[in-house]
């Protein structure tokens, strides 16, 4: 079991041996894990500059999928028990999403000893989890916002004020989802926006752009120059090769095996949905390119040389180390 960036635990009976198993448990890892969406980038920007991210990184690994690990336990013990009391299979008992946490455990947890004692424990989990999600979510719009702009937000209340526009847009926005058509808009939501296709794209551009523009060996050296040691070798093989090949293949696959989008398995969604869920997966997307174009246009040169120009990384600064901790307090002191 998982939970997903919407709330939602996500679960499976079928069996293992089919790829679509595996890409499904490889892409929902983006969500476990919080990967390609800027957290943890923004959370490690308030660490020291000799910070361990090195060993960081992998007690995040093991935290977070032991606690996945052990969480199935809990999942299909309560998936079999109520395919037993029901006296159907497994696979017919409920389907991943919300159905599995607002329908299926609400009533598993009613036949157990001490329901009110359970329920009370299983919904204060699913309110903790929507609620850090969006600690760390808006920590990191805001923190991208007051980078690019520090001597407009960072003074007085502004940050502050920044921070109460945000909710209250998302506030306004998430009513939507609280209505009778709620279920039906946050499958479009769910399908395009959360999707696999979207961050394996956001992967594959980040994973080239680290391995092979700005350089794996220079990437290794950086992180050499905050620990004192470099990272295994195995680990810059998987920066060159095998993170842009597996985040390639999967989102080859994704397309290949392309349905169209269902609720229910019963619904099939129009297509003005589509084009509404098309144009938010872009949204995010395009974002790139865009910013590419922008950049081509604000160089000089002929095209391929604001081309060369903009691919190529800014210099290593000597002494980094020493420069970054003395900014530190002062960085601080402006958050």
């Amino acid at each position: 079991m998982v939970f997903g960036p919407r709330g939602s635990c996500e679960s499976s009976s079928v069996a293992l041996g089919p790829l679509e198993v595996w890409l499904d448990a490889g892409t929902q890892m983006f969500y476990s894990f919080a990967l390609c969406l800027g957290f943890l980038t923004t959370l490690g920007s308030y660490n020291k500059y000799n910070n361990d991210c090195y060993r960081d990184s992998f007690y995040l690994c093991l935290v977070n999928s032991g606690s996945s690990f052990l969480s199935g336990f809990a999942v299909f013990s309560i998936l079999g028990y109520m395919s037993q009391k029901q006296g159907v299979d497994i696979s017919a008992v409920a389907e991943s999403g919300p159905g599995l946490v607002f329908i299926v455990y609400p009533q598993a947890v009613t036949l157990l000893p001490w329901p009110q004692f359970w329920s009370l424990c299983f919904f204060s989990i699913i309110i903790f989890l929507g609620v850090d999600s969006q600690f760390v979510g808006l920590e990191s719009i805001v923190t991208s916002l007051s980078d690019v702009c520090p001597s407009r937000i960072r003074k007085g209340y502004r940050r502050e004020l920044l921070l109460l526009l945000i909710c209250s847009c998302g506030f306004m926005f998430g009513l939507f989802l609280v209505s009778e058509a709620g279920i039906y808009i946050l499958q479009i939501f769910d399908h395009y926006v959360c999707s696999g296709p979207t961050l394996l794209m956001m992967a594959i551009f980040q994973s080239v752009i680290i391995g092979w523009i700005y350089g794996a060996g220079r990437f290794s050296d950086n992180i050499k120059d905050m620990i004192g040691y470099k990272p295994l070798p195995l680990i810059k093989y998987c920066w060159l090769y095998a993170i842009p090949l597996l985040c390639f293949g999967s989102f080859v696959f994704l397309l290949l095996r392309y349905t169209p989008m269902k609720f229910n398995n019963s619904y099939v969604y129009p297509w003005w949905a589509y084009c509404v869920g098309w144009f938010l997966s872009l949204s995010s997307l395009s974002m790139i390119p865009l910013n590419m174009v922008w950049k081509l246009a604000k160089g000089k040169g002929t095209i391929w040389e604001r081309l060369k120009t903009s691919a190529q990384p800014a210099d290593d600064l000597p002494g980094m180390s020493r420069e970054m901790g003395n900014e530190e307090a002062s960085f601080t002191e402006c958050v």
